[in-house]
């Protein structure tokens, strides 16, 4: 069973990269959002993107930051608007005089080209403007613009006035908003002589003119590759140098990069980000492009630019802000990082960056090919033999000696938890008993009792005469199964595994390290006994370290499927950094809908066990949704006297409020508690009953209680979940309680498989295609042949 737990409950660890830390310590950042980031392809303005920048600009500011926004996209966005007020006047003909994609971007540019590109900006502005302070209010901030020329940085008195707008506008918690006031340069052109020449040069240049302590570039890729990263085996640098040493000897690893193709949009590429992050971690006197004195530029190195540090990375990334500057998340570092040479702290990243042992890929990839290598020894085997090895297993763990050591490292992990004033909740999630370990072993003895899911014939066609065509069971591959605080899932994933004929990867939750440990070790133990040696431990693999997972969730050569049981965060984390498929689910948020035709009686059963069996479980019950007629029949005061009775804390959606059928509203009507609180609501019949299911609930498990059986199958027929229940407890949505002996999570996605999941979601299929002598294409083509397609299962 897959637990919800609150992002509060976990216990939070540091960050092992010590250059990457710094940067969460910055008190002023810069953060420049590129055009591609901004926009669509089409000009529109991607509100996805900028509504999650402002989200986590407003995070920062909350935890004391001080932040710079620097905006691109104006020109692009009013290059749309322009167009479409073009269209509304009917000037079909000036549209079509009109300068197409690209205006205004190349030197020398001038005329109508030149106009209509500033034109485009002004109109662009205004409407960018708008969308960001809808935006910022959205979180209670606030935004104001700032439109600059290269004059404002040449003037000393401008550039001192305007540092020190700048500096009161961070004082008072208004976020600046700064872009290159096009409708002014109209973007007529720039030489190495030029302050900047775009807006990536421009947030260099305002972070050192702001002393801000790092500067963020957001651009459409992951960061500096060493090639076009749309090319094969293309390599995001995590660390990148160019500096002039003190005896004016150049270092960087620039001779490393391929810069491909910019983007369309806008006006810089990878190389200006490249150009303009060493600008503003250097603050060379000349370009580092033009032939300049190396001493000179040594000694202006010497200087120091007030910024330490600056990373590329991906806007794309909806968490990127506030996973580089806001507090470690336990994900993977983003994009590539620049450090100012002159820093103690680019000493820290060179020694981290070139540290002989710093290669968890190596580690990672040896043990995700080692679970591959023994899975296939796995299915070597016969049936009978990997029944022994699940037989093995089950009996292991209530072995008395083993008994009696999982209960003292699991009590070890108890001691810590209480130490480190662990949640309660997960707590319970974390202690072990004989009778766990009786259930467990209990659960794989069923499993051990199935049919051999493998090698089952799925579907069988005769495809011409003697020609035969069948579609069979087989394992997925590799598995990286991450879970939280249960130690009781390791067991349960692993037989799941065997069964299947899978390799497995596992990752299990600090907290339960002593216990993980030594459950891993019995089962390796009890593989390799009952094998007689033909099946290593390593089929089963237990991963001990964050860096380990970084790098796993990067091995989709050689890992077939990502399995996350745990809360919300640990879900979309791991969802938003891989490219392995990924089965499970981020939230748990189950309704209970309460009929006019309800017995009261069963009513009561299903709400209280739904909801206190196990709250913190993702099939407990989070809303009861009540018919507005069992208002008046006397149902719905029972079923909230015997929730409070069972001390649970209903809070109430607006119309349970209106009727005054609770004292505490709903902090919103989308929630997963995990605790002994849940949603109560009203509504008219299953119509809106379903309507509100299908907009606040997860696809989880919903159920009905009702003596109208026309109306539970219309319910179980129409709500869209995993599980759907009529009369039945949505705690019953489980893989043991299906009979599947255990599962490895629930899934409410939609392809390979959904709801609780046991051994059939751990397997793919195959075709096997057999000639009774030997078939050619072309013989059929020619019509020598002919196909019958008959279908035989």
């Amino acid at each position: 069973m897959s637990n919800a737990s609150n992002a509060s409950n976990a216990v939070r660890v540091s960050d092992p990269s010590p250059s990457r830390s710094l940067l969460r310590t910055s008190s002023r950042v810069v953060v420049k959002c590129g055009t591609s980031v901004i926009t669509q392809p089409n000009g529109h303005p991607s509100l996805t993107r900028i509504g999650a920048i402002c989200e986590q600009i407003s995070e920062l500011v909350a935890q004391g930051r001080q932040v710079v926004l620097v905006s691109s996209g104006a020109v692009g966005y009013g290059r749309k608007l322009m167009r479409n007020q073009a269209l509304l006047a009917g000037s079909v003909r000036d549209q079509m005089m009109s300068p197409g994609d690209g205006v205004g971007n190349s030197p020398g540019k001038s005329g109508r080209a030149a106009e209509y590109s500033a034109a485009c900006a002004a109109a662009g502005q205004f409407g960018l403007m708008n969308i960001y302070s809808t935006m910022f209010e959205q979180v209670d901030m606030k935004a104001s613009q700032l439109l600059l020329t290269q004059a404002d940085f040449q003037s000393p008195s401008r550039l001192s006035n305007l540092q020190s707008c700048v500096d009161q506008l961070l004082a008072m918690g208004v976020i600046p908003i700064i872009n290159e006031n096009d409708a002014v340069s109209a973007n007529q052109g720039y030489t190495n002589e030029s302050m900047f020449s775009d807006n990536d040069s421009l947030a260099s240049l305002c972070a050192r003119s702001f002393k801000a302590d790092a500067l963020l570039l957001l651009t459409d890729v992951e960061g500096v590759y060493d090639r076009p990263p749309s090319e094969p085996n293309a390599k995001l640098l995590p660390f990148y140098f160019d500096f002039v040493d003190e005896a004016g000897i150049r270092r960087n690893n620039s001779r490393e990069i391929l810069i491909g193709e910019k983007s369309a949009q806008g006006r810089g590429g990878m190389q200006s980000k490249i150009d303009a992050a060493v600008a503003s971690v250097t603050a060379p006197i000349v370009p580092l492009s033009s032939s300049g004195d190396l001493a000179s530029l040594a000694a202006s190195n010497a200087a120091s630019s007030p910024v330490q540090a600056c990373v590329v990375a991906s806007g794309d990334d909806l968490s990127c802000i506030r996973s580089v500057f806001g507090p470690y998340d336990g994900s993977a570092p983003r994009g590539t990082l620049f450090v100012n040479p002159t820093s103690p702290h680019f000493e820290v990243a060179k020694a981290e960056f070139a540290a002989p042992n710093k290669a968890p890929d190596a580690d990672a990839r040896e043990k995700a090919s080692s679970a591959k290598a023994e899975a296939r020894k796995l299915l070597s085997l016969d049936y009978d033999a990997r029944r022994g090895i699940l037989n093995a297993i089950a009996d292991a763990l209530v072995d008395e000696a083993n008994v009696a050591e999982i209960l003292e490292e699991n009590a070890k992990d108890l001691d810590d938890a209480a130490k480190s004033s662990v949640d309660a909740a997960l707590v319970r999630r974390l202690k072990l008993s004989l009778d766990k370990l009786k259930t467990l072993s209990s659960g794989i003895a069923q499993i051990a009792s199935c049919d051999d899911p493998l090698g089952v014939v799925k579907k069988e066609l005769e495809v011409a005469d003697g020609l035969e065509l069948t579609q069979l069971t087989v394992p997925i591959g590799v598995l990286l199964v991450i879970f939280e605080s249960r130690p009781d899932s390791l067991p349960q994933i692993a037989a799941l595994s065997i069964a299947s004929g899978n390799g497995l990867l596992l990752k299990g939750g600090k907290e339960a390290a002593y216990s993980n440990k030594c459950l891993h070790r019995i089962i390796g133990d009890a593989i390799e006994s009952a094998s007689g040696g033909e099946v290593g431990r390593d089929l089963i693999g237990l991963v001990q370290s964050r860096n380990e997972i970084a790098s796993l969730l990067g091995l989709d050569d050689c890992i077939d499927l990502v399995i996350p049981r745990g809360g919300n965060a640990l879900v979309s984390h791991i969802k938003a950094n891989t490219k392995i498929p990924v089965l499970g689910h981020a939230d748990g948020v189950c309704h209970c809908f309460v009929d006019a035709a309800a017995d009261v009686d069963k009513a009561l059963k299903v709400v209280v066990d739904g909801k206190t069996d196990y709250p913190a479980a993702c099939n407990a019950i989070e809303t009861v949704l009540l018919h507005e007629d069992t208002l008046l029949n006397g149902v719905a005061a029972q079923i909230l006297q015997g929730l409070r009775k069972a001390g649970v804390k209903c809070m109430g959606g607006p119309r349970a409020m209106t009727e005054g059928l609770c004292d505490v509203p709903a902090e919103k009507l989308k929630i997963e508690y995990g605790d002994l609180r849940c949603t109560v609501e009203v509504v008219s019949g299953l119509q809106q009953a379903a309507d509100h299911i299908h907009k606040y609930g997860s696809g989880h498990t919903e159920s009905i209680v009702t003596e109208n059986k026309e109306l539970a199958e219309k319910f179980l027929k129409s709500v869209d979940a995993a599980c759907v229940f009529h009369n039945a407890s949505n705690r019953f949505a489980d893989g043991f309680r299906f009979g599947m002996g255990a599962e490895v999570g629930i899934s409410t996605g939609r392809i390979h498989a959904r709801g609780p999941c046991g051994v059939e979601s751990l397997l793919t299929v195959k075709w096997v295609l057999r000639s009774a002598g030997c078939d050619t294409v072309g013989e059929f083509g020619r019509g020598e042949k002919k196909y019958t397609h008959v279908v035989k299962r």
